[in-house]
């Protein structure tokens, strides 16, 4: 989620994905599930406080030209 410069630190950001989540589960799904940049530690902060917890690791691998 981005927010402009002079609009952090408002709510915003964690008010827009607890709201998205809320819809995504009262429509029934059973989770939700996020993915984030472990190098920035405010969107991860604002995850936490409404709820998401660490569950695994992703590494995605990009090749330059197809293998044949």
């Amino acid at each position: 989620v981005y927010t402009p410069p002079e609009h952090r630190r408002k709510g915003y950001a964690t008010a827009c994905v607890a709201g998205v989540c809320r819809e995504i589960l009262k429509s029934g799904y059973d989770f939700c599930t996020l993915y984030t940049d472990l190098s920035n530690p405010t969107s991860n902060s604002i995850y936490m406080k409404i709820g998401f917890r660490p569950v695994c690791d992703n590494v995605e691998y990009a090749f330059a030209k197809p293998i044949a």
